[in-house]
Order: C-alpha cells, then sequence, then structure tokens
C-alpha cells in the first residue's frame, strides 16, 4: 500500500509539475517533493497561472480574473491552513518551512502582485527552475536609497522635459513619454548592468513613444538640437547633404560612463514603419560584435555572443502583436549567423493602437503572446510601480546572460494623451480618458512616495528639476546659432566621404596570378572531405581546368574570384539568402556539405595560414522582411564588411517591400547613413511565369533619384545594374569595397545565362587596369555601315545577338545599357558617336512596356543625350509574366523579329 502511494504521488507530480527539480541527485529533496506533492502542485499551478489573477492594469479598468487551478482545495490542502510544510525543493519563501497560509500568502505576493511572470512554457527543466527560484527570491532584493533616488530625479526630468515641450511647443508632434515613465526605470537598470557584465556596446531600436525623452534625458542628444527641429531648421550642417527625418525618427549614438566603465549606447533610425527596425537593429548588432570579435567571431574558443554587445528591443504593444517583421525577428533570432546572444524586449504597453482598444487589436490574452514562439519569457509589470520595473529588468538582464536568449518586459502603462499630443483621444475612448484625466502622474505618485517614507527631501527632488529646466531653457536661447554635427563619418567609418556629384572610375582589377591562386583555393578542399561526385565533376574540375585556360569564366567562378580577392585584402563578406550556400540555380556551392557527415566546408576559409578577411555564408530562413532588414543593419555597421543578399528569385524582394523602401533607398538622405549593401534579383523572362521572372527593376528606378534632364553623379541614392557578363559582376562587387564611399547596389542578376557558353569572361578581362564598363560598345561590327543600332540592358543582349546572326543584320550594332542608375549619359554619347550614318535608334528589351528600364531610359535618351529611342518589346500587361508557354515563345520571336525587321516606323533623331 505504501508503495502505491508513492507511485500514484509520483505520477501526480509528474504531470502536474512538469518534472520540477526532478532531476535533482539530492535524495532528501526528491523525497520531500514526494511527501509533499500537493503543496508543489500548488506552487506550480501559482507559477504557470499566477499572472492572470495579478493586478497588472495602472487604470483599473483589467481586473484580476478569478482562476480556479489557484484554489488550494483543489489540491487537497483546503482543511490544511495551519499544517506546516518543509519548503526545501518547493519553494524559496526565505524559510526552511511554512503553513499552508503563509505559503498562499507568499505566492500571492509573488505571482499575483503588481508584477506578474509567464515562464511555465519554456523548454528547458533548468531554465524553469532558475527562473522560478530568482523571481521568488527577487521579492526579497531591496533598491538601494540611491538607486530609488536617481529614479525618481530621472522620471521627474522626463515628466519636466515634457512639460516644457508642451509649453513651448504646443503645437508639435512629439509623442511623449506621459504615462510610461516608468520606462525610464528600465533604461537606467539596462545600462547600469550591461556595465557591471562588461557589455561595451547596446544598440537599441525603439518606436517614437518616449525616444525623445530617452534621447535627451539620458542619451545626451542637445536639446538645442531638437528644438531647432521643432523650428523646422535642418539637424545637419551647412555643406552635408541630406533631405532629414521628421523629429520623433532622430537618433544617436553616445558614451555612457558608470564608475570606470564604458558603454556605448546606439538608437538605430526608426522609420515611422514601427516594428520595421527591428530586424535593422539586430543586424546592426550582429555586425558590431563581428567589429569587436565578439561571440561566434571570436578567437576565444570560449567566447559566447553576446558577451560584448546587447541588442535591445523597444516595442509598442498594438505593433509587436499585430506586426509581422516581429515574428519574421524572432524566427531568425535564435538561427545559426543570425544570432546575437539574446535580445531583451520592452513592450511599452498602452492598452491602445492609435484609436483601436487591445481587444479588437489582437486575438491573444496579451500583446506579448508572440513571443512564445521562440519560449521567451514574459514579466508583466505594472507601470504604476517603477521599483518592479527595476526588478523585471534586473532579472531580465540576468536571464539573458546565463541563457543567452530573448526575454520579453511588457510594461503596461497608458498613454496621456491620442496617439499625439494634438489628437483627442475621448472621440473614440472616452471611459478611459476619464479616468486618465482623473488620475496622478506617475513620476508624482513615486516622488511623494520616497518623501514620505523619508528617502529624499521634496526640495531635492524639486532643485533637480530647477536645474533641469534651467538647462532647456538655456539651450533655447541658443536656437539661432547652435550649428548640428554630423557624425556619420566617424569611428569604423573614418576616411569615408559622400559620394562625389560626378561618375567615378575605380581600377578593381587583380594580378593573374593571385586570381589563379585564389581560384584552385576557392575548390580546395582536404582528403578527407567527401565531396559530392557531381561538384567533383562539374563543379570542382570544371573550375580547375578554366583557371587553367585562363577563359571560359563562368558567373560562380567570377563571383568567386572576386569575393576571394577581397578577403585577400582583408576585407569580411557576409553572403546571406535562402539557398545562397548551394544557390538557387545550383551554379554557386560557395560552401559544400561532407557527404559522409553533413559537415560544412567553406573553402574560402582556408586560403592562408594567416587570412583576415572571412567569408560567412548564411542560409537564411524563409523570410525576406527581417533577412534583408538584418543585413541592412549589418551593412551599416562596417564599411570593411561586404553584406550581400540574394533573393531566391528576383520578385521575391516585395516581401521586404518595407525595408527598401525606408532603409536602403532612403536611409543616406534621411540618417546620412550609407550602407554598401548589395541586392542580388536574379532576372530574366525566361518562361517561369509571373512570379518567377521579373525582379520589377522598374521599380528601383523609379525610387532612385536620378536626374531626368540633367548629369547624373555617384551620389544617386543607389546604384542599379544589369550586368552581361561575369567580368562586369567581378568588378561590380570589387567596386563595392574599393570606392571611398558606400552606396547600396541593386543587380539584375542573371539565370539563364549563368552557364552559357557565350556569357563567359577571361582571366585578362580581370587584370589590373580594368574596370567596370557602364556602358558595353560593339566590337563586331564596322561602324561605319551601321545603319540600325540597338540598345538593350542584361541578358537580352545574347537573344539578340544569336538572332542577329541568324538574319545576317551585318548594319545593326548592339550596345549595352550595363548601368541604369547612375544614367551614364556620357558614355552613351561616345558610343553614339562612332555610327554617324546610323538612322535608326532602338531600346530592345524582353520585359513589357510597363516593366523593366524603358520608362526610365527613354526620357534621359531624349533630354540628356539627344537620341530619341523607338521601343520594341513585350506589350502592357498587369502581371510581371505571362503563365503560358506558348504565348511565351510567341512574345520572344516577335521581340527578335521586330528589333531586326526593317524599318517601319518614323523613328527619329536629334544630335546633340
Amino acid at each position: 500500500c505504501l508503495h502505491i502511494v508513492i507511485y500514484k504521488s509520483i505520477i501526480n507530480l509528474c504531470f502536474s509539475s512538469k518534472f520540477y527539480f526532478l532531476t535533482s541527485e539530492d535524495p532528501i529533496l526528491i523525497q520531500n517533493q514526494i511527501e509533499n506533492s500537493n503543496l508543489l502542485r500548488l506552487v506550480t499551478a501559482y507559477r504557470r497561472h499566477g499572472h492572470r489573477k495579478a493586478a497588472l492594469d495602472p487604470l483599473g479598468r483589467l481586473k484580476p480574473q478569478e482562476c480556479a487551478e489557484l484554489d488550494p482545495v483543489y489540491y487537497g490542502l483546503g482543511e490544511a491552513q495551519y499544517t506546516a510544510h518543509n519548503l526545501y525543493g518547493i519553494l524559496h519563501s526565505g524559510s526552511e518551512s511554512a503553513t499552508t497560509e503563509e505559503v498562499l500568502q507568499f505566492l500571492e505576493q509573488t505571482y499575483c502582485g503588481n508584477s506578474a511572470v509567464e515562464f511555465e512554457h519554456l523548454p528547458s527543466l533548468e531554465e524553469r527552475n532558475w527562473f522560478a527560484k530568482r523571481w521568488e527570491e527577487s521579492q526579497f532584493e531591496e533598491i538601494s536609497k540611491d538607486k530609488k533616488i536617481a529614479l525618481a530625479k530621472l522620471m521627474l526630468k522626463c515628466q519636466a522635459f515634457d512639460h516644457f515641450l508642451h509649453t513651448e511647443f504646443s503645437t508639435v508632434k512629439r509623442y511623449g513619454g506621459e504615462g510610461a515613465e516608468s520606462m525610464m526605470g528600465f533604461f537606467q537598470e539596462i545600462f547600469e548592468r550591461s556595465a557591471e557584465f562588461n557589455i561595451q556596446d547596446v544598440i537599441i531600436s525603439m518606436p517614437h513613444r518616449g525616444r525623445l525623452n530617452l534621447l535627451t534625458c539620458m542619451l545626451k542628444f542637445p536639446p538645442v538640437q531638437m528644438f531647432q527641429k521643432m523650428k523646422g531648421i535642418s539637424e545637419f550642417p551647412p555643406r552635408v547633404k541630406g533631405s532629414g527625418e521628421v523629429l520623433h525618427n532622430l537618433t544617436s549614438s553616445v558614451e555612457l560612463n558608470y564608475g570606470e566603465k564604458k558603454i556605448c549606447v546606439t538608437m538605430v533610425p526608426n522609420p515611422s514603419h514601427l516594428e520595421a527596425s527591428k530586424p535593422v537593429a539586430v543586424g546592426k548588432a550582429r555586425g558590431r560584435q563581428q567589429t569587436l570579435k565578439d561571440g561566434d567571431y571570436s578567437d576565444d574558443p570560449a567566447a559566447v555572443m553576446g558577451d560584448k554587445v546587447l541588442c535591445l528591443q523597444v516595442h509598442g504593444d498594438a505593433a509587436f502583436s499585430a506586426q509581422g517583421v516581429v515574428a519574421e525577428t524572432f524566427a531568425i533570432a535564435n538561427t545559426p549567423h543570425f544570432t546575437v546572444g539574446g535580445s531583451v524586449h520592452l513592450i511599452i504597453n498602452n492598452q491602445l493602437g492609435f484609436t483601436t482598444p487591445s481587444e479588437r487589436g489582437r486575438s491573444s490574452l496579451y500583446c506579448s503572446d508572440v513571443a512564445k514562439m521562440n519560449a521567451c519569457p514574459v514579466i508583466h509589470v505594472n507601470g504604476d510601480y517603477p521599483e518592479e520595473v527595476i526588478r523585471a529588468t534586473q532579472l531580465a538582464m540576468e536571464y539573458r546572460q546565463k541563457f543567452r536568449k530573448d526575454i520579453v518586459i511588457d510594461l503596461i502603462c497608458f498613454r496621456k494623451w491620442g496617439h499625439n499630443e494634438l489628437d483627442d483621444p475621448s472621440f473614440t475612448q472616452p471611459l478611459m480618458y476619464e479616468i486618465i484625466k482623473n488620475r496622478a502622474n506617475i513620476p508624482d505618485l513615486y516622488a511623494t512616495n520616497i518623501v514620505v517614507t523619508g528617502l529624499c527631501s521634496k526640495e531635492e527632488l524639486d532643485l533637480a528639476v530647477a536645474s533641469w529646466n534651467k538647462e532647456l531653457n538655456d539651450e533655447m536661447t541658443n536656437i539661432d546659432t547652435h550649428i548640428p554635427k554630423a557624425y556619420h563619418l566617424e569611428k569604423n567609418w573614418s576616411g569615408y566621404v559622400q559620394a562625389p556629384a560626378s561618375q567615378t572610375t575605380w581600377d578593381t582589377g587583380v594580378p593573374t596570378d593571385l586570381l589563379k591562386y585564389i581560384g584552385a583555393k576557392s575548390v580546395a578542399v582536404q582528403d578527407d572531405v567527401a565531396v559530392h561526385n557531381t561538384l567533383s565533376k562539374h563543379h570542382i574540375d570544371k573550375r580547375v581546368q578554366q583557371l587553367e585556360d585562363g577563359s571560359n569564366l563562368d558567373w560562380a567562378t567570377a563571383e568567386a574570384l572576386a569575393i576571394g580577392s577581397l578577403l585577400w585584402q582583408g576585407y569580411n563578406v557576409r553572403f546571406c539568402g535562402q539557398d545562397v550556400g548551394r544557390g538557387t540555380f545550383s551554379h554557386r556551392h560557395m560552401m559544400l556539405v561532407d557527404q559522409s557527415h553533413d559537415g560544412i566546408v567553406i573553402p574560402l576559409n582556408h586560403m592562408t595560414d594567416h587570412q583576415k578577411g572571412f567569408l560567412e555564408v548564411c542560409n537564411s530562413a524563409l523570410t525576406e522582411l527581417a533577412a534583408l532588414g538584418f543585413e541592412y543593419g549589418m551593412s551599416t555597421e562596417n564599411p570593411t564588411s561586404l553584406v550581400i543578399w540574394e533573393a531566391q528569385f528576383g520578385d521575391f524582394f516585395n516581401g521586404a517591400q518595407v525595408i527598401i523602401d525606408t532603409y536602403i533607398a532612403s536611409g543616406e538622405t534621411k540618417w546620412l547613413l550609407q550602407s554598401g549593401l548589395v541586392m542580388l534579383l536574379p532576372h530574366g523572362m525566361d518562361g517561369e511565369g509571373p512570379e518567377h521572372s521579373s525582379c520589377r527593376i522598374e521599380r528601383f528606378l523609379l525610387q532612385c533619384d536620378s536626374k531626368e534632364d540633367g548629369f547624373d553623379g555617384d551620389d544617386v541614392n543607389w546604384h542599379i545594374v544589369n550586368p552581361s557578363t561575369p567580368a562586369q559582376y567581378f568588378h561590380l562587387l570589387r567596386r563595392q569595397m574599393v570606392r571611398n564611399f558606400r552606396k547600396p547596389l541593386i543587380v539584375a542578376s542573371p539565370k539563364m545565362i549563368l552557364r552559357l557558353p557565350a556569357a563567359t569572361s577571361s582571366m585578362l578581362d580581370l587584370a589590373p587596369g580594368k574596370t567596370f564598363c557602364p556602358v558595353l560598345g560593339d566590337n563586331e561590327i564596322d561602324g561605319n555601315a551601321v545603319k540600325r543600332v540597338v540598345f538593350c540592358s542584361g541578358q537580352h543582349y545574347y537573344a539578340l545577338h544569336k538572332q542577329r546572326e541568324t538574319v545576317g543584320a551585318k548594319d545593326t550594332a548592339l550596345i549595352r545599357l550595363e548601368c541604369l542608375c547612375p544614367f551614364p549619359a556620357k558614355s552613351l554619347m561616345q558610343e553614339l558617336n562612332k555610327y554617324k550614318s546610323a538612322t535608326e535608334f532602338i531600346w530592345s528589351q524582353e520585359e513589357h512596356q510597363n516593366s523593366g528600364a524603358w520608362s526610365f531610359i527613354a526620357p534621359r535618351f531624349e533630354k540628356v543625350v539627344g537620341c530619341k529611342l523607338a521601343y520594341v518589346g513585350r506589350g502592357p500587361l498587369a502581371a510581371p509574366a505571362v503563365g503560358i508557354g506558348q504565348v511565351h515563345q510567341r512574345e520572344v520571336l516577335d521581340i527578335l523579329e521586330r528589333t531586326f525587321a526593317e524599318k517601319k516606323y518614323n523613328y527619329f533623331r536629334a544630335r546633340c
């Protein structure tokens, strides 16, 4: 009978407590858990469900729920209020034993108070045990007197800043921190703990709510510069090119001192697309880790990601639960090449999204529930209790440091005004704002509390606020004289410049002997590596043969030579995307997989024993938005790293359109933030249907700031190319690093011609003195005999070239426009001057008329080059391509025939 009772107890314990502590080798602990199994089940219930009974709403609108799982009667303890229990291995209440009543009091205070936790979903027993222990122990940990006073002053300072702006700039939207001032305690604790843990850099992503408060009150952003912005004055100094950003998206990078330790805090630029900055910040953090040789990038085998850099993500409640980029960023958080050793998340929970209440803004109980997809622990805190915020932050930092995983703090607060200070929220939330209108402010409540308890005098707090107000008033007097400083070309970016207003040429050639060495190393593996038989023959042996011959270099070889030569020079290269290691079209094989044990070999990382530059090949998760944002963030960190993102197919970039619009296309003009990111977008009308054909190059051309009636320089917002030879691609990749400025490079990369014998290059094309040519002329035709000049771009050239040979059109020149933006007008003029007898000038493209480059190049040819073109290509279509094979083939033949047909239209040309 005794054995049966024990076995039943063990079964109940296992099913009700998720095996708490049962892996312990301590027989006394196990015996005590068995003897007090009902109590353990009750404790486990509070750990699992206590948050439902917690008082988390500072407005008192969301009442604590009654929770049947927390009834001691349910566990056979209803009549045992005064029974003493041994708590060893069951509860960390500070006592070795306690009665049921005392245990209940502790559990109510710990799990159902003004803060609550969700950690029962953690996958590891170690994590669950640790979290329970630290959360229970933290109830006895006092916050120091000095920290409480500093917290009071910081929140009052935050409030005074909002009041000052409300008085001086009453018509300006500032998205202040009123109602959420306890967040300042979170930031204070994060920075102090970061210094304590020897973290050197904190990278912050933060939306507009409270952003200005953090910038001025803690991150040393000059108030005068903010006031200038409110007056409509540029945030940039004279002679710095930039269009600027709205007030609430300002940014900063600053060093903060904590004792003898320093931390660098960088707030990444934030567009108004709310959570779009999250993957950018994580990528920036990973880039900083590479710069500091943190974790995966360290020579120390004991180093762990996150030792030196912390990513801090601040969210709004409505955006956190509804924006897909949040889930995508969580999806890559723990994957190889994307982890940063855990981010700390703060949700500033207004309980409202613009005018949408939380019950209509999400389907889950909490806005933080999306974080459970990664089994992240969540700490909910009532914003009326700033000290609870500090305790939560301390625990969050400890958890992150120990387990190097993400953790979320849900700061439940309120928004004193509407979506901005000019809104009237009572239109849509009358009852909520009636409560807000009649309640005291959080800083005042906390200040009163520490004065009443004798921790600090009212005069000391008043003096701190008066001193801050005086500083703000003094800054106001300097509005007309202050000259802002630009920090964009400092530290890692020292020595770089803004791109010039002219188009520059850079020698990107490499000595042939070195290229042959690099090429051989790009396919060299140790004898014990089992390479796939097909790759041995068609990849390794073929490349070796190409190098020996010095000719017929294909695209994959040119790419490997470009990347390998950059690694040789000490640059780092990161290649990211879905299937990039092999390549979507199985052409690259930059990483080789050992057929015997799935181990990965990257030959280019073993060129020499003292190699300084390394290649990181990142086969990403099936995401475009988070992955591209991440890569952009990495590209902005250090100009000596080449970051390449490749779409699986060209048009798949549209899953990341927000990143392209708000960062890549406009990041430099808004924030002076340079990026050398390369986007490879496989492009070609090869009969694969609407979604696998076009990279929609017209969209990128539409977003560029190229001049329609003037000459472009390298200072356009991004460079857009459609190269037709491996050599051109080689020089483009190298040029990204060789230049003394950085610009995003959009490449309409090939598909069909990756293995086309005609689309190859020789070693001579890559030699010193060679460079990327924005226009490739026609060397096969006698210029004096040319009557028709056909301009084209990309792989379409090869179809035209074959057709010219077929029909014997020796009077037709084919000129390739390799660079579309900046528009190479002068190079085109030079080419045109070779054909004095030409009377027909055609633009031929494989894309539809409302796609491709036609709409972009036509006015520039006419207005700048002085040549009006006739269009030959597909007609307009709503989809990028047809999905019917026979129709596609007819379109191809029609384009080729019309390009070389006798003159049927009244083409004309106006010479410059």
